[in-house]
């Protein structure tokens, strides 16, 4: 698993615990990661952890992120010792969600655990936690747990108790010794009337740059990563029903029909919420991302019996199928992310020329400067999906990539993303006049370009603009407009 501060979704979290820390930062464009974060402790928290330890920002996500991932891991760990009686498969449980962290989660474009620090990570640790509270009949303590997950992570924190809801009604069914049946889930809709206003285009637009948001879109095997884990775990529950065994704890049994009910009623609600047309405004709140916690039941489940039947304890099997397993996981993340340290460590230098850029911009430009660069520079050779806000902590204008995603769950942010998104299209050929556009209607005072794109820049059109640029590396030009 690689570390990268400023990926993709950390672009507007890192920039939230800076401006928290700071807020004279960010005054031009703060809207595109405020409003949302209103609905969240993360970024105070992380924050006043940064104030008590007086440690640099870099150095305290850097911890919180190691803190984290050991709090995934003990709460697997924990889940594990209840559902398995022997460690071989209580260690190979957690061992294989640790080699799978960054996983990918089949259509809703997020893995396992973030690369990055997300509130997602630690609501999904409290979740985990919540759920050992559950099996060991401690409601109050599962209850605090998860209004911890919900106060970090709305939606995961709502689809933690959606599970948490589905183990405890298994395990009365399980001591009450009565056969399994779906319990009767009634959804109560709050007359929320602005999802059933008509959407505007500019909100469609920002909505169409999540491709996940549209599952009728999906491919075939996207649709299989939804239904297989829920075909296997179904055959896995058959097979302990009928076998009766009753070697390991009973919390085995009853997680894996909790884990089965719980995709099933999470799929339908997902479909219903997401299919109709008249529900789009519902879309951005991603209710199909329940998958994220079925495939860490289901990795956790399977390792455990793979450690039981298969692994045991012999080391020759743990290493013949861990460390293929780590090798492949790891080469697909440096391929992810070629141009970047696997680890980008605080305190080291990088060699990615971008994020060289981004940090000549932060040591050296006004607090109040606004940037301007190509709209989807995140998707540009060299940059592998860095967030300028969060790592140059400057404001700019939106951007294609996040931006667009924020626009679509703040739907009052959609006419300026689109008006600003729309001021820069065709930026690779833009000349002086364009750039004096953008600094004289939105004020833009620095620009980012190509490197050797100020010499082939037509300033022939009657106008005043002045281009400077004081900063340069082999990709990139920093450039202030006078």
């Amino acid at each position: 698993m690689g570390y990268h501060p400023g990926l993709e979704d950390d672009a507007f979290y890192l920039a939230a615990i800076k401006r928290n820390l700071n807020p004279a930062l960010f005054p031009h464009d703060s809207e595109f990661f405020r409003l949302q974060f209103q609905a969240t402790i993360f970024d105070k928290v992380i924050a006043a952890s940064v104030r008590l330890s007086h440690l640099p920002v870099l150095w305290s996500v850097f911890l919180w992120q190691l803190a984290s991932i050991f709090l995934l891991l003990h709460g697997c760990w924990r889940i594990s010792r209840r559902c398995f009686a022997r460690p071989a498969a209580q260690w190979a449980a957690v061992t294989t969600i640790a080699v799978l962290l960054t996983l990918p989660v089949s259509g809703v474009a997020i893995n396992l655990a973030d690369q990055s620090l997300h509130p997602r990570t630690l609501a999904t640790a409290a979740i985990l936690a919540a759920i050992v509270a559950v099996l060991d009949r401690r409601p109050w303590i599962a209850g605090s747990l998860l209004a911890l997950a919900v106060a970090i992570h709305a939606i995961m924190g709502g689809l933690g108790i959606s599970f948490c809801i589905f183990i405890s009604w298994n395990l009365r069914a399980s001591r009450a010794r009565r056969p399994s049946a779906m319990p009767v889930a009634v959804a109560l809709l709050i007359p929320l009337g602005w999802m059933f206003e008509p959407a505007s285009d500019a909100w469609r637009r920002a909505a169409a740059t999540r491709g996940f948001y549209f599952v009728a879109r999906w491919h075939w095997y996207e649709w299989l990563g939804v239904f297989a884990p829920l075909l296997l775990l179904d055959m896995l529950r058959r097979d302990l029903r009928r076998r009766r065994e009753r070697s390991d704890s009973s919390a085995l049994p009853v997680l894996v029909s909790s884990v089965l009910f719980y995709g099933v009623f999470q799929t339908v609600v997902g479909l219903a919420l997401v299919l109709p047309p008249s529900l789009e405004r519902v879309r951005p709140f991603e209710p199909m991302r329940y998958l994220q916690l079925v495939y860490w039941m289901f990795f956790m489940i399977a390792g455990g019996l793979l450690g039981r039947y298969f692994l045991g304890r012999s080391v020759y099997r743990w290493l013949l199928l861990f460390l293929p397993l780590s090798a492949v996981m790891f080469y697909a993340q440096h391929r992810m992310y070629p141009a970047s340290e696997h680890l980008e460590l605080p305190g080291v230098a990088t060699k990615n020329g971008w994020l060289e850029a981004f940090d000549w911009i932060r040591q050296n430009t006004p607090s109040d400067s606004l940037f301007a660069l190509d709209p989807h520079y995140m998707t540009l050779p060299g940059e592998d999906y860095h967030g300028f806000r969060a790592l140059a902590e400057r404001s700019v204008l939106a951007d294609c990539e996040k931006d667009g995603g924020m626009a679509a769950r703040v739907p009052r942010l959609a006419p300026r993303w689109l008006e600003e998104v729309n001021a820069q299209t065709g930026w690779q050929s833009f000349q002086a006049v364009d750039f004096e556009r953008l600094k004289d209607e939105f004020g833009v005072t620095w620009v980012i370009l190509s490197r050797g794109r100020l010499e082939t820049l037509d300033q022939n059109h009657s106008t005043k603009l002045t281009i400077s640029c004081p900063y340069q590396n082999e990709l990139l030009q920093v450039c202030r407009l006078y």
